[in-house]
This record gives C-alpha cells, structure tokens and sequence, in this order.
C-alpha cells in the first residue's frame, strides 16, 4: 500500500477536495475532468487515479488536444486562467448543437482576467453551471518543499538586459501571488520579513507579498480579515548563499541529482545480464525508501541499501555472500512477496553505485579542495593561508572537465571576497573556458562579488559555530539557510538586517515556551499544528542540500515546521548555464510561454 500523502501535498489535496469535488458531494453520476499541463502536473504531485474515481472521476483529459464528445457526461474543468486553456474550454461548447459534454464546472487555479471571463460569457455561458477561482498557483515538490514553476523568473530578475524594461516588477508582482496561494492553502498569514542588501529584489517582493496578503484575506471567502498568524514567511536572493549552489554534495538526492542524467525526477538504469533492459524510477514521496534515504551520506546509504536486501532475501534463504543487481534479479522472480519491496532497493543501489563510480573516478579529489574554500579551513581545523595554492591541483588535473574546474574557481572568488581583474583574466585563460566565462563573471548581477572591492567585506552572514557537530571530512559545509532556520526559529535574527513588512506578530515563538510545554513525542504533528511554521522563500531558485536543510531543522525544533520553497528547484549544472545566460539578449534565452 502506498504512504499517506504527506505535508504540503496533503494540503493541497485536501483543498482541491473542498473547493472542487465537495460541489458533487450529491451526485451519483460520473464525470468527465479537463487539465490543462499545469493542473496535470498538479493532480500527479498530489494525488492518483484512485483519489479520482474515488470523487466520481472516470476519465481525466487533456483540455487542448481533440476529444472524443461525451454529451451525457458533466466535464469538470480544472485549468489556468490562459488563453490556450480558455480557447480549449470555449471549443467544447462553442457548437451548441454539438457540444462534447453535457455541462462544465470550471475552477480556475487563479484569478481570471476580466478578459478571459468575458470571452467564456460571450461564447459559452449558458453551458457553464459554475465558475470558481481556488487559488492554488504552486507545485507541492515534496512534503516541505514548493515550488512555483517559474525558472525563467531566474532570467527576468537578474539579467541586466531587462534592468531598465518593467519585466521584472512583472515577474515580482506575480511570484507575490502565487506565493499568497500557499500561505492561504496553508491557512497563514504570516509575519512578512526579508534579507536587506545590496539590491532592493528581496524587499520588493517582501512588500508585494505582504500587500496581497492584506487583499486576499479582506476579499477571501469567508469574508472576514485574518489576523496575523504565529508563522514567519522570509524571503530571501539568491546570491544570498552561492557557495551552496556550486559545491558538491555527498548526501544522497543532491547528490544524485548534481551527478546523474535525472530529468523530471526520472531515473534511467539497466538490468544486467545480455539482454538488459532499461528501465525508469520515478524518485517521490511514494516510495517510502526514497523518504528514508535521499537526506542521508552516500556513505551511509552505500551500507544500509544491501543490508535491507540482505534482509529481504534472507526471508527466502536464496542467496548467500556478496549481492549483485543480476543475482537479485533471479531472485525476484522467485519472491514474489517481496518483489515490490526488492525492485525499489535494487533501484536505489543502481543510484548509489552510480553516484560511487563517479564519486570514485574523479569527485573524492575535488570534494576536500571545495570544502577547505568554502569554510576557509581544512579538516583539522587550520585557517587556509593562501587559498590559490588550494585550488591550483584541481587546475591542473586534467581529469576534472571544465565545469568542475569553473565550480571550483567560483568557491575560490566566493571564499575570498572576490578577486581582482587580472587573477580573473589570467584564471580563464589558463584553464581556457574563455566561451564559458560568463558562468564566473555573471555572478555580479547576483550581488555576489567577483571583483573585490572594499563594499564586498560587508557581505557575509555570520555563521553558527557547528564545530562540535559529527560529520564526514568531505561534507563540513552546512548551507547557509540553515543558520537562518534555527536563528529565526530562535528569534535570533537582527530586525535591521532582517526587517520586517509587517508588524511582527506578537506570538512569535518558534522554539522557547512553546517548545517548554511540549506533548508526548506521539502528539508532534498535532502540536505542530497549533504552534508556529516557518516558510522560506529563495529568489531564483533552491538547491537539494538547502531542502534537506528544512527537514532536518523541522526534526531538530519539534514545535516549529519549516517549508521552504523558490522559483524552482536548481542543480550546480543548470544554474550555471542560467548564470551564463544572463547577458545574453532576450530573443536569445528560451522563455516560458506566458
């Protein structure tokens, strides 16, 4: 049996079921449901087909592609307020004589434009028994993680070639709004507070948020304006922590993710043996084993993944010794019981041992010389003198490629502030990425100094002293983010660096007396839900380790959860080639279809 749905996904879920199917509550009869891209790939992330036929669903279609008519049939139409999937909702009915169904429901994911509306009441309205607005314009990644599915935002608020164009107010204006339909699914209205720095992106976005804060709950359906909330919602620019977005992880999901072809959580391996065939995992919440790995070392997972298959084929007395994928293959086919159980084990060993081999090949070189620029020390503790010497074998290794070699120059400029022209010039030159130099150079539009200059001193966070903490000699990097969780959840942030939009709501207590008063373990979810949530908002994309980093400070301060969210989710590679891209005209970056 698959897991419960879990955190966000069950929020979302649940509103869906209260906005959408509860208005057929007292029909016995089947429906038809329409989605367009946005709302398939919303209903996939929190739900399945049985939750569907559950609510009276018998077929889920594709409101732009040609359908087959069903007129005695009522058709449910979950989609976005856009051109191409009102145009697909008014060609259902356009032909009264004809019309593919017997009547549409419409629920649009967020506002509709008076435009759009007017164009449904002038072509179809009497064919339309109800039209509703849910507010619900974001993606529930994982159980603590959202996104919005705006990657492209990354070009639209850091390219200089739009710094003078109204595009990136445009794309604030509307990362403020969808970010309002999380906190209303979530039942918030939080207190509303930003990293202050060199660019004014993190407060304008701030105030947006909190400005439709106000409007959405003056106008929301109970008509009634919510009091603040005992939650926190901080937003925070991207070039905040670039030293996280470059370095190598060794826990599992980021790992993977930076290392592997994974595309749309999609992972490709083959069996063994003569005729191998490829296969594919989809990596998600459904697969218990996946929750119960992708936050740990790859160290740690390499021994626990064959000790469960250990377990599991010792049930059966089958095999004895070292495991491989091919034995466990026969194996299979002889447990059917446990084949289920085994294939996802086998699934995530492949991982495992795919992340090893390259791990092997050439990371475990590079992951000490990352780590001793990051932090600025070496594992044993020793400040590093001259951080040039440090970097200068990954240069010169000719194993490592290019983009390796840039990550690896970008943690020097990170760790020193900046460099000067000269060195920069000379860097690029030496390891000959003059066509990729813009991966370095580009970073200055992220408010990240690659230059030195005496302004780039006053730059960096101060970090908690996590000396004492038990970790790997390649994983001593905690991502910034982090501090941030525990300093906020402590209430130790400075109100001048981290100002508030809104008045500070006075309940405010994320850890201290709340946390004092604490029920049995068993009751943590429940207690949770009356006490505070910390939401996290990233400008311009999050990384693996910085979600992982919500999780474990959620486990850590049981009376507050953190959900923490952005544009999208980024890998080291692709943001990258999105850094290079940013000065770059505009006709000459893939956009997003508005």
């Amino acid at each position: 049996m698959a897991p419960a749905v879990r955190g966000l996904k069950s929020f979302v879920w649940q509103k869906l079921k209260s906005a959408v199917f509860d208005d057929f509550t007292k029909e016995e009869e089947w429906k038809v449901m329409l989605l367009d891209d946005y709302t398939t790939k919303l209903l996939s992330l929190c739900c399945k087909m049985t939750d569907l036929l559950a609510e009276g669903v018998t077929v889920v279609e594709n409101v732009y592609k040609t359908r087959e008519p069903v007129p005695h049939m009522k058709a449910i139409y979950l989609i976005t307020p856009t051109k191409k999937s009102v145009d697909g909702l008014i060609d259902d009915f356009i032909n009264k004589s004809s019309s593919r169904y017997k009547a549409a429901y419409v629920y649009f994911t967020d506002f509709c434009p008076d435009s759009l509306f007017n164009k449904i009441k002038a072509s179809c309205a009497k064919s339309i028994k109800k039209c509703k607005e849910i507010n619900i314009s974001f993606f529930p990644y994982e159980s603590q993680v959202f996104t919005l599915n705006i990657p492209d935002a990354f070009y639209r608020c850091y390219s200089p070639t739009l710094e003078k164009t109204k595009e990136k107010d445009a794309v604030l204006q509307v990362m403020a709004e969808q970010i309002v339909t999380l906190c209303a699914t979530l039942d918030e209205n939080p207190g509303v507070r930003y990293k202050s720095g060199p660019s004014d992106r993190a407060s304008k976005l701030a105030q947006l948020v909190e400005k439709s804060l106000e409007n959405y709950y003056k106008t929301d359906e109970r008509s009634q304006i919510k009091a603040k909330t005992h939650s926190q919602l901080i937003i925070i620019d991207r070039g905040f922590d670039p030293v996280s977005t470059v370095l190598h992880e060794l826990t599992f999901q980021a790992m993977a993710y930076d290392l592997l072809p994974i595309e749309n959580d999609t992972y490709k391996y083959k069996t063994e043996g003569s005729g191998g065939k490829e296969k594919e995992a989809i990596l998600e919440e459904d697969d218990d084993l996946w929750v119960k790995m992708r936050h740990k070392h790859i160290a740690d997972v390499i021994e626990e993944i064959p000790k469960l298959l250990k377990d599991a084929s010792s049930k059966t007395k089958a095999t004895e010794g070292k495991l491989s994928i091919s034995a466990l293959s026969q194996l299979m086919k002889r447990m059917p019981l446990y084949r289920k159980e085994i294939s996802k084990q086998v699934v995530h060993l492949s991982i495992a041992e795919d992340c090893m081999s390259k791990f092997k090949s050439n990371i475990e070189r590079l992951c000490k010389t990352e780590q001793d620029l990051a932090l600025g020390t070496d594992a044993e503790g020793e400040k590093v003198k001259d951080s040039m010497r440090v970097l200068l074998p990954v240069l010169l290794n000719k194993s490592h490629d290019s983009s390796d070699k840039i990550r690896a120059i970008l943690l020097y400029i990170f760790s020193t502030n900046g460099t000067t022209q000269e060195n920069l010039d000379k860097l690029i030159q030496n390891v000959h990425i003059e066509s990729d130099s813009d991966m370095i150079r580009n970073w200055k539009y992220l408010d990240v100094p690659v230059i030195s200059s005496f302004v780039a001193q006053q730059h960096k966070y101060i970090r908690r002293d996590r000396s004492k903490e038990e970790t790997f000699q390649l994983s001593r990097w905690t991502p910034v983010i982090k501090d941030v969780m525990e300093d906020a959840i402590e209430n130790k942030l400075d109100s001048k660096d981290w100002p508030y939009c809104s008045r500070c709501p006075p309940t405010w207590n994320g850890s201290g007396a709340v946390s004092a008063r604490q029920k049995p373990r068993a009751s943590q979810r429940e207690e949770r839900r009356s006490s505070a949530r910390l939401i996290v908002f990233v400008i311009g994309g999050v990384t693996y380790s910085e979600t992982r980093c919500a999780y474990q400070v959620s486990e850590a301060y049981t009376s507050c959860e953190v959900v923490i969210g952005s544009t999208h989710i980024l890998t080291p590679r692709k943001l990258l080639e999105d850094v290079k891209s940013l000065s770059k005209p505009k006709d000459m970056v893939w956009m997003k279809d508005e």
